[in-house]
């Protein structure tokens, strides 16, 4: 299924990160350290942060218990640190000082938040910064765990590997991908993206990893700066080869499971499984796409695109998520205001490109 635009949000400075809490719930952090909430398809501001210190890199949420409706925490990196608000405060504008807590997760004041990530039984929260540093937070005790193996440059992405709750992947701009076990604290396998070949002697970008996404079946899919998607395939539980032999090793950075699709002409800045077999991604200058993985009948993968589309308000995209029926695609305007398009699920057969 395709999107459809549905509309724009404006904000005062440009949009450095979005998120979705889950079907409805959205959250949008700006340069100028503020965060916005929104309960879709309503475009009116139900809450909001205000007076962080530096712009938000990066929003991550916890739900409440059974029973509850709607996410109950926020966790949103700012510079060097992670504040954590509770939602169900009956204040509307909240200042830095309203937040129950404040971790100091960066190893200086430059070593800002880039990636958070949730782990799927919310005991923990995934970090990476922008001196490479890779790190988990046990959120009952709130102990900071750091790995001792790190990236070279900035960590931009970290993600929790799903049934595999000690287990967490993080992508580069070294064009590494790591896998860790952090309970062991130990570096469990690790894949280096190699330049692409130059095409008619011109030498693309380098292939720093600029986002990654792991399904919930164990695919994962790194977008880099030369407009390539890696995507492995060696622990997706949909693979024909992967049912057919159960590994006790997650082997989802195998070189050998792995393929490059090159999809875009210049950096892909933002990705998001949608189904286990479905990635959205979007370009750094707006262009929206939706790939579909297969197999053949020799098990080989293969990344399809069925749907591409244009942004209309954004000159840059920063941040692209999705969830439900719901896509939002945040940066900024020519203005150099900020903006957030939302787009819905469209019914009806798939166009090519709107």
């Amino acid at each position: 299924m395709s999107y459809a635009r549905q509309f724009t949000l404006r904000t005062p400075a440009p949009v450095s990160s979005v998120s979705l809490a889950d079907t409805n719930h959205l959250a949008v952090g700006s340069d100028d350290g503020t965060v916005r909430f929104y309960e879709l398809p309503s475009p009116k501001v139900v809450k909001a942060i205000r007076g962080l210190e530096c712009d938000v890199a990066s929003i991550a949420w916890t739900k409440k218990d059974t029973g509850g409706q709607g996410p109950h925490e926020v966790w949103i990196g700012s510079g060097p640190t992670v504040h954590i608000f509770r939602l169900d405060s009956s204040k509307l504008i909240m200042g830095k000082e309203a937040a129950y807590s404040n971790l100091s997760l960066g190893q200086d004041k430059e070593d800002v938040l880039n990636g958070l990530s949730i782990s799927d039984n919310q005991k923990h929260l995934a970090f990476s910064t922008d001196a490479g540093t890779v790190g988990v937070v046990d959120l009952p005790s709130c102990q900071i765990m750091r790995m001792k193996a790190s990236h070279t440059l900035i960590c931009s992405s970290v993600k929790f590997i799903p049934d595999r709750p000690s287990e967490i992947v993080s992508g580069g701009y070294d064009s590494a991908l790591i896998h860790f076990d952090f309970k062991q604290g130990s570096l469990s396998s690790r894949f280096d993206i190699a330049a692409a070949p130059p095409t008619s002697g011109v030498s693309l970008s380098p292939p720093f990893i600029l986002s990654l996404s792991v399904s919930s079946t164990g695919l994962v899919a790194a977008t880099t700066a030369d407009g390539r998607i890696w995507l492995g395939t060696g622990a997706d539980k949909s693979s024909p080869a992967i049912k057919k032999k159960r590994s006790r090793k997650w082997e989802g950075l195998r070189e050998s499971g792995g393929i490059f699709s090159q999809v875009a002409d210049g950096p892909i800045v933002a990705s998001a499984f949608t189904t286990p077999s479905t990635l959205i991604t979007c370009t750094l200058l707006g262009k929206i796409s939706q790939h579909i993985v297969s197999y053949d009948e020799e098990q080989i993968p293969r990344l399809e695109t069925k749907w591409t589309a244009t942004v209309v308000d954004l000159a840059k995209v920063n941040e692209l998520d999705a969830a439900g029926e719901w896509m939002t695609v945040g940066g900024f305007s020519e203005d150099g205001k900020g903006c957030v398009e939302i787009w819905k699920l469209a019914k009806g057969p798939i166009s090519a490109e709107q």
